[in-house]
Parts: C-alpha cells; sequence; structure tokens
C-alpha cells in the first residue's frame, strides 16, 4: 500500500488540512525553530506543497503526486532531493522549463517495451506513471520496459521503488541528465556524465530491499548544498580542473570545472565509470535521445524495468532467495565501530516510520525557503508550521 496518500490533504485557500490545521496569512513573523515535539507532519507539508505548485499552474494530479513523492523524500532522510528541491521546481514552472499540462507522447509501444517523450513534464509525476505501467504490462508479459526522453528532474530514486515491490515484483530504476556533466572517467580531468543514479527495489517477503546508489561516490545535490555553506566533504572526493584530488565541491563551479569521481576513487574508479556508462546507454541511447543532441535544459533521461517474479521460477521461489539474503545481511555479526549491519534502504524506512509518528525532521533552511515561496505566490501558511 502506499506510504502516503495525499488524495484528502489538498490544502487550497481558506480550507483546513487534515490534522485541523487552520490556514493563515502566508506573511513571515520571523524565523520559527521547530523542537523534536513540534516537527511538521507529512501532510501538512504535502498540502503546502501541493498548494505552491498548483500556484505554479501545475494541474492537481500532477501537483499532488509530486508533493507527496517530495515529501516522501524528507521521511526516508533523503533532504537533499526532497522538499529541498521545490523552489528549483516552481522556478522551472514559472519560466517554462517545465512544462505544467498534458501527457507523453508515445513514441513506440511494442506492448513489453515503450518509449516515451516526456516534454518536460514532471520527472517525478512522469517516473511514477512509467513504474506504474511496467507494473501493469508485466502482469502480461513477465516484465516490461518504459525509456523516457525529455522528462524534468525526477528528484529521489528511493520514493519511486516500493510501486512496484508492493505488488510484489522488482524494479529497476536509472536516470541521468543529458544537459549537464559533472563526472569525469576514470582517468580523465573533464566532466561527461551525471553521477546517474541507480534504484533498485526487490521484495523479500518483508520490507523490500530499497538500493538508492549513484555511479559517483557523492552526488550533485550534496556537492551544491556544501558549497552553498562553504563546508567541505571528509575526504578527497572530487578533482580541481588541473586533475588534482579535492575535498573542496566549489571546484564543480570553478573554470575550468572540477569533477566528482566515480565510485573507487583514484584507485578503483574505472568501475565506477564502466557503471556510469552503462546508465547513461540505459537512459539515453534507448531512448534515442542524449548528449548527441544538445540537450540544453535541466531534466532527465529515464529507463524503467519491473520485473515480475511469476513469469521466471515463481514469486514463492523469488521470495525465498531474497528473504534468506536479506537475513543473512542483517543478522550478520558487526565489526568494530558498527552498530548493526543493515539492507540497503532498511534506514531510510526506519526513519520514514519514526517521522509519520514523530513528524519530519527538515534540513534547516527548507522551511524558510517554502515560506519565502508562499509569500512570493500568496499561498497561505499553515498555523501548525509556525
Amino acid at each position: 500500500m502506499r506510504a502516503i496518500s495525499a488524495a484528502s490533504q489538498v490544502l487550497p485557500s481558506g480550507r483546513r488540512c487534515d490534522n485541523g490545521s487552520k490556514l493563515v496569512s502566508s506573511r513571515p513573523s520571523g524565523r520559527h525553530v521547530l523542537t523534536t515535539n513540534q516537527r511538521p507532519r507529512a501532510e501538512t507539508l504535502i498540502g503546502l506543497a501541493q498548494a505552491l505548485l498548483e500556484k505554479a499552474a501545475l494541474p492537481p494530479e500532477k501537483a499532488s503526486l509530486v508533493a507527496e513523492l517530495l515529501v516522501e523524500a524528507d521521511l526516508m532522510g533523503h533532504t537533499t532531493h526532497g522538499l529541498n528541491l521545490l523552489a528549483g521546481y516552481l522556478g522551472a514552472l514559472d519560466d517554462g522549463k517545465m512544462t505544467a499540462t498534458g501527457d507523453v507522447e508515445v513514441i513506440a509501444d511494442h506492448g513489453s517495451t515503450l518509449v516515451w517523450d516526456g516534454r518536460y513534464l514532471p520527472g517525478v509525476w512522469l517516473t511514477a506513471k512509467a513504474i506504474d505501467t511496467a507494473v501493469a504490462r508485466a502482469e502480461s508479459h513477465g516484465l516490461a520496459s518504459v525509456s523516457i526522453r525529455k522528462s524534468h528532474h525526477i528528484a529521489c530514486l528511493a520514493t519511486f521503488l516500493e510501486r512496484a515491490t508492493r505488488h510484489d515484483m522488482m524494479v529497476l530504476l536509472l536516470s541521468s541528465d543529458p544537459a549537464a556533466a559533472s563526472v569525469a572517467p576514470f582517468g580523465g580531468t573533464r566532466p561527461v556524465m551525471t553521477p546517474n543514479p541507480i534504484g533498485i527495489g526487490i521484495p523479500t517477503g518483508g520490507d523490500p530491499i530499497l538500493i538508492d546508489v549513484s555511479a559517483s561516490i557523492t552526488t550533485n545535490g550534496l556537492s551544491g548544498r556544501l558549497a552553498k555553506e562553504g563546508k567541505r566533504f571528509e575526504h578527497p572526493w572530487l578533482l580541481d580542473g588541473a586533475g588534482l584530488a579535492t575535498n573542496d565541491p566549489a571546484v564543480l563551479q570553478a573554470d575550468p570545472p572540477g569533477s566528482i569521481l566515480p565510485i573507487g576513487g583514484l584507485d578503483h574508479g574505472h568501475k565506477g565509470t564502466a557503471i556510469g556508462l552503462w546508465v547513461e546507454v540505459m537512459t539515453q541511447a534507448l531512448a534515442g535521445f542524449g548528449r548527441a543532441d544538445g540537450a540544453d535544459r535541466w531534466g532527465a533521461s529515464v529507463f524503467v524495468q519491473v520485473i515480475d517474479p511469476k513469469a521466471f521460477a515463481g514469486r514463492d521461489a523469488f521470495v525465498r532467495q531474497t528473504g534468506w539474503l536479506a537475513e543473512a545481511v542483517t543478522s550478520n555479526p558487526p565489526r568494530p565501530g558498527v552498530e548493526a549491519v543493515r539492507l540497503p534502504g532498511q534506514r531510510g524506512l526506519q526513519k520514514k516510520r519514526e517521522a509519520l509518528q514523530n513528524g519530519v525532521d527538515l534540513y534547516p533552511g527548507i522551511l524558510d525557503s517554502l515560506r519565502a515561496e508562499a509569500l512570493k505566490r500568496d499561498v497561505p501558511w499553515p498555523t501548525a508550521l509556525g
């Protein structure tokens, strides 16, 4: 079932959100710091985000899903890819760089494989639609794949994976941005690729395994946050424009630009480069649009594949194996200094449960950004947010 439902949590002007918080003027009253007991409820944040997106002319059915999945990222602790992105999305809608209305253009449909032109519609909405479509097609075909070209940014990959695993299906989700480059190939000095995230959802019979990693050591989002705050990474995860290792994310904006190291770093970065190239091919070449075409706006090329174990050895046989693996990992004796061995996604799911019960622990500055957008767009500010 869905972790959060935003269907009844829309907050148009003059109405109440589901937790009874009356909406008031968005005029700022000074910075308000929430204590642990005052953390905002997910429903309140979803409603506010949806109201802001609708004010930027995004239709309600798209705005509600984008708002829900951005908040889902914050629930899971992925704070660079949750509501932190909302101001950028709103600006893209204002500038016409994110398409607000309409549907995908179907370039090809062969039953188990589809190619969509996303027309730079909201990437969060497109990706959810692609996974839902692939789940339905996999019921008939055993597996189904959707390639999307010209999607807008798709936010946090981990938030989409349960859309397949709750149907006892496995999902692969890949993304790249052909208009951007921040990762140099191993041994090189000039950025060619993006971090190229990889999401994999695996049903186990218990909590699913939710893999959300990238082909680079770190991400553009975290690099940008640290650079904005004047901070550095703990380790030399980047190269400056001359190819020298550094921990300063500001080199990504230098001239010539620096780059993020691929997985494996200075010693074994050929592994990350290989994975990054694979993601580029899966997301851009299969969709028929990529770097060779001179993409010029913030967006994404996306590949989705859903696999139904029923079409192979059967769902019970699949879960027997994945459940055993999950138990073998979590029961593994931890090395000194490690409290427990976790599965990918385990911490995020635990954070989500805690946040749904105790409120969302937002990264500093997020509420201030939301308040500024609410004031700019004359969207009422929920009293629950102070």
